[in-house]
């Protein structure tokens, strides 16, 4: 499974960011090529979060390793 991980500011605090996994039901025919490739279905949950403004993202397989932004 290819998760995205994402570091999102807050819009109203351009300074205060961390990372969190994006990934949903939506992401799970996601391929590291499509990730690799600004990941469709990352615009349409950033559409649904509009207080959050994406400043990077990664993808990666497996589980997350727990680091924080």
């Amino acid at each position: 499974m290819i998760k995205i991980i994402a570091v999102l500011c807050n819009v109203s605090s351009p300074t205060n960011c961390h990372e969190q996994t994006v990934t949903t039901a939506d992401f799970a025919s996601v391929s590291m090529q499509s990730c690799l490739m600004r990941a469709p279905q990352l615009a349409a949950w950033m559409k649904e979060h509009p207080a959050k403004r994406l400043a990077a993202w990664r993808c990666v397989i497996g589980k997350q390793d727990g680091r924080g932004a």
